[in-house]
């Protein structure tokens, strides 16, 4: 396969001999948990491949990620325990918490791990140190690794201790097996992707998707749009929309886009139908318009059976696919037949398809439809800011490496 040039200066996981070396392994284990319970394993799933790759080439591995944003170690709630407890029963191995990775104890238990033994260290963000990109907190953890590997995409893109501060002080360091299939992938919509190429928005905001569609408004060849974030555009439209949730600062931004869409000569679907209802909350009336009027009192909560079907026939000739927001509630199962109908046009699709992250990829798991995906990213933010072309620290203190040994080797 040919190089993706968002990893060129990168070493992979392939290129480092482990055998003996303590090896650090910054994770993205950040999954949503309930009452002390994992509720998806996405993340946790993604991050198999990496560990037990190092583990059959016999590093010693230090594992550390970080859950949620407690406010300090006695929030318990966000403790990594029942991820080790989890892991330990996906990878048949023992995995040990260890709750102070400050503590000198962490380097002295990487003298004694056993082959089927390997280390998590307590949620970053107990410590101060991590959110501040603190170099004192990364020189701890630089004194007892040997290989730096990242594999926590999700969490690349924010300037913290254990992806910029600590890897800067490393000279072995690189990107574990998911790291390297995201970036692959993300460059795929970027990079002479297959025609035609559609985007799918959603989710509650246009005001989140700005930078994308500034990137992508050239290279696309069409935008589906749905989710609240389509009621900003069908009132740029004039459009009664009801009391639908409309981002009333980003009107003028959606009339000037869709001008500019149409001048480009670019699709631009929108819904036509929708299913409303007098709120969200459980037992609330709801019915589907006949059109795409709402009237006052009642607002949109998913895509109707007509905008369905307009974009269903959209995707089913596209040739690459990005879809990245929901359609509408659909985590009320009277509003999620919009979501899932998408997902399973998208997984008919024959060309590339690839979902972003957080409520795109749990509609795309929650739809049934999850395998038929090309890629579903596990990066959230990153990827959106990764497609925006923000450079995002995780990776490019990695590359930066690569790049300075070379010059030192020409001199």
């Amino acid at each position: 396969m040919k190089m993706s040039s968002g990893l060129r200066g990168i070493r992979t996981v392939r290129e480092f001999e482990f055998k003996d070396k303590v090896v650090f392994l910054r994770l993205d284990l950040n999954a949503p948990m309930k009452n002390g319970k994992i509720t998806d394993e996405t993340r946790l799933r993604a991050s198999l491949p990496t560990i037990q790759y190092i583990q059959e080439k016999g590093g010693k591995i230090v594992m550390a990620s970080h859950l949620g944003r407690p406010k300090s170690a006695n929030d318990k709630e966000f403790s990594l325990e029942p991820i080790a407890q989890r892991l330990s029963e996906m990878l048949e191995a023992e995995v040990i918490l260890a709750e102070d990775p400050q503590a000198e104890a962490i380097k002295g238990l990487t003298l004694t791990l056993k082959k089927n033994q390997m280390i998590l260290l307590e949620n970053l963000r107990y410590e101060p140190g991590e959110t501040k990109n603190s170099i004192e907190l990364a020189q701890v953890l630089a004194s007892f690794t040997q290989i730096y590997i990242n594999d926590a995409f999700g969490a690349s893109h924010r300037a913290h201790a254990s992806i910029q501060a600590f890897p800067e002080l490393m000279k072995e360091k690189g990107i574990g097996f998911l790291i390297e299939k995201e970036i692959q992938m993300l460059d795929q919509l970027l990079e002479n992707p297959k025609r035609p190429y559609i985007a799918i928005l959603g989710g509650a905001k246009i005001s989140d998707k700005i930078p994308v569609i500034e990137k992508l408004i050239d290279i696309v060849d069409g935008f589906v749009i749905g989710g609240a974030m389509a009621y900003t555009f069908l009132k740029a439209q004039e459009t009664p929309v009801g009391k639908s949730l409309v981002e009333e600062d980003r009107v003028k931004y959606c009339r000037e886009m869709i001008e500019r869409i149409q001048a480009r000569n670019k699709t631009l679907l929108l819904p036509v139908d929708h299913v409303i209802s007098t709120g969200i909350r459980d037992g609330a009336s709801a019915k589907t318009t006949l059109n795409t009027i709402i009237t006052e009192g009642w607002m949109g909560v998913d895509i109707g059976p007509v905008t369905l079907k307009n974009f269903s026939t959209l995707l089913k000739e596209a040739g690459t696919i990005f879809w990245n927001g929901p359609m509408g509630v659909f985590e009320t199962p009277e509003f999620s037949k919009g979501t899932f109908g998408v997902a399973k046009a998208v997984a008919e699709c024959k060309g590339l398809k690839i979902v972003g992250g957080g409520d795109s990829a749990a509609a795309a798991e929650a739809s049934g439809y999850a395998s038929q995906m090309s890629h579903i990213s596990t990066g959230g933010g990153a990827s959106l800011e990764y497609l925006q072309g923000v450079k995002l620290p995780g990776l490019e203190v990695l590359r930066r490496a690569k790049t300075s040994e070379k010059m030192e080797n020409k001199t």
